[in-house]
């Protein structure tokens, strides 16, 4: 018999589904641009939920309440720096990318540059970052059908079935619907994930939940965590790592990262997010920069009321699941003393105990429908690196539209078999020991690798017009060969301190990226018809200002004619 969790997931997954391939089926369908960018048609409005489908993730729906479910202050240091992110994409990146009119990041670096060089190392970390990615969002659907649905088909265990199952359904969306389908789909999912927290937050509050009230008196005890010490649980007190001697407390900075560890992980996150591809490239189907920029403005507001939620009932979980196991059975294998073995499951069990099995599940559709969301963008924004800038320009430089289009629906149907398989060779935890959040820790390492290897030279091509092919590759290989480097010793230390530090290098990756940069382009010619270029990227504000001041100085003259007659 098919249960009620199954027969909920997969009518919203078939809604959302049929949304995108309704609007896909639409005219002008056939071509790379409808594939990859929708046309160049997307509002404004539209775009910024399509925007906030793709960038809150499950590191977002689910990994920001876990983070303050376990670290309390600590854990808001994440919500503070996804929402961040969105600024210096405001005020350095959004307009000129979309005035320049490319279809991706490599495509934009490549021709800034004038460099096939610049394209396909680009494109090689753009794979890097969206692998990164991929990977805790298959964590997400995996946690999330095993909690709501509890059982596996085919011989397959819950977490894997989860895992397949959302692969499957994202990959045949975007495979069929392009971007025009995955744009009003991603809005569409935005929508359900915004309203799930919206209820949780209205049923945990007509509950009698107070947000002061509860961090003050969750900052009555020191604050302590479940661990798994061989085959047995058991509750452990958190250290302060400002004060190594204290305890730490739940209203206090502390519990997760020293002070260099707070200001790193903001860096990183505020640092990766004008440089992960499937966000960004969801700026060149903004219709003018003017509506990219307005977009942005729009993501800004709906990040600050997506996050602040999301931290309130990260709190409302620690205020109220140990109160609740007693009355709530089912609570008592998911936790040790009250406390969740698995933080992640904070939102999907607060869901639970304010709306039984309807909470559960409407919050469960939400994780889903963040994890799918994410995963579709991703896909999409892999298949433009492949298909676009490698395929039509290096395999088959004559390529029909047709053979494009599918081209870059078998990238689409490539990678994210792929990315399935490596997600399922993964264990949840294993590199994230100790970290407040796996998916959360997880997704920051995406963020990282992009803000240390994509930003640094994004930045320079749009802002600094000596910026030449030379110094971008050499930044890129820097910045990722840092990046890179540094996991792999904060792996190996592991632990507190330099280990938890070097698990968010941007503060050092970065400079090094810009750095080298600079140096390698110092060092060699900018490339031809850079004037041309720079009016591209900036000229239209300017030309745009001169037409205001003529206009106003028309009127102005007309005004005194009009007075003279």
């Amino acid at each position: 018999m098919i249960s009620r969790g199954v027969l909920a997931i997969t009518l919203v997954v078939l809604l959302v589904c049929g949304v995108g391939l309704l609007v896909a089926v639409r005219p002008r369908g056939g071509t790379t641009l409808d594939f990859y960018l929708a046309g160049r048609r997307v509002g404004i409005v539209t775009n910024a939920c399509a925007i906030c489908g793709d960038y809150f993730s499950a590191a977002s729906f689910l990994g920001v309440a876990a983070a303050v479910y376990v670290s309390g202050a600590d854990g808001v240091w994440y919500a503070t720096g996804f929402a961040a992110g969105f600024i210096p994409v405001l005020l350095f990146v959004a307009t000129p990318l979309r005035r320049f009119g490319e279809f991706s990041i490599p495509d934009f670096l490549g021709r800034r540059l004038d460099s096939d060089g610049v394209r396909l190392v680009s494109v090689t970390v753009v794979q890097l970052v969206i692998l990164s990615y991929l990977v805790p969002q298959a964590v997400g659907s995996g946690i999330t059908w095993e909690l709501l649905v509890g059982r596996g088909f085919a011989g397959l265990s819950p977490y894997v079935t989860g895992v397949v199952a959302s692969t499957v359904a994202i990959v045949g969306l975007v495979a069929l619907g392009g971007m025009r389908g995955t744009t009003w789909s991603q809005a569409f999912q935005f929508l359900v994930m915004l309203s799930a927290l919206t209820w949780l937050t209205f049923a945990v509050v007509g509950a009698g939940f107070d947000y002061a009230s509860a961090v003050d008196e969750l900052s009555r005890q020191p604050l302590t965590e479940a661990v798994q010490v061989g085959d047995r649980w058991q509750i452990e007190v958190l250290a302060n790592r400002l004060e190594p001697d204290q305890p730490a407390y739940f209203g206090e900075p502390g519990a997760a990262f020293g002070r260099f560890g707070q200001f790193a992980l903001i860096a990183t996150l505020v640092m990766g997010t004008a440089g992960l591809p499937h966000v960004m490239n969801r700026y060149f189907t903004s219709a003018t920069g003017r509506a990219a920029r307005a977009t942005t403005i729009i993501v800004l507001g709906l990040a600050g009321v997506f996050y602040s939620l999301a931290v309130m009932l990260g709190t409302a979980a620690r205020s109220t699941i140990s109160s609740a196991v007693a009355e709530h059975r089912w609570l008592e294998p998911l936790t040790v003393e009250g406390l969740l073995r698995v933080p992640e499951n904070a939102l999907l069990a607060l869901g639970r105990i304010h709306g039984d099995r309807f909470g559960l599940g409407f919050v469960a559709i939400g994780a889903l429908l963040a994890t799918m969301s994410t995963v579709a963008g991703l896909l999409l924004a892999s298949a433009a690196s492949w298909g676009h800038d490698v395929y039509e320009r290096y395999v088959n430089p004559q390529a029909t539209q047709r053979q494009a289009v599918r081209a870059g629906r078998a990238a689409v149907v490539v990678v994210g078999a792929g990315s399935g398989v490596l997600a399922l060779l993964m264990r949840p935890g294993r590199f994230a020991e100790g970290m407040p959040s796996v998916i959360a820790s997880m997704v920051t390492w995406a963020f990282a690798l992009a803000g240390s290897a994509i930003t640094p030279v994004l930045i320079l091509s749009v802002w600094w017009r000596r910026t030449t092919a030379r110094g971008a590759v050499a930044g890129m290989v820097t910045g990722a060969a840092v990046a890179i480097v540094c996991f792999a010793a904060g792996i190996s230390v592991g632990g507190d301190g330099i280990g938890r530090a070097l698990l968010t290098p941007t503060l050092v990756a970065a400079p090094c990226a810009a750095a080298v940069t600079v140096l390698g382009s110092l060092r060699t010619s900018p490339p031809d018809g850079l004037d041309q270029m720079w009016l591209r990227l900036h000229g239209t504000a300017a030309d745009r200002a001169a037409v205001r001041l003529a206009r106003l100085t028309m009127t102005g003259v007309t005004g005194r004619t009009r007075r003279r007659r």
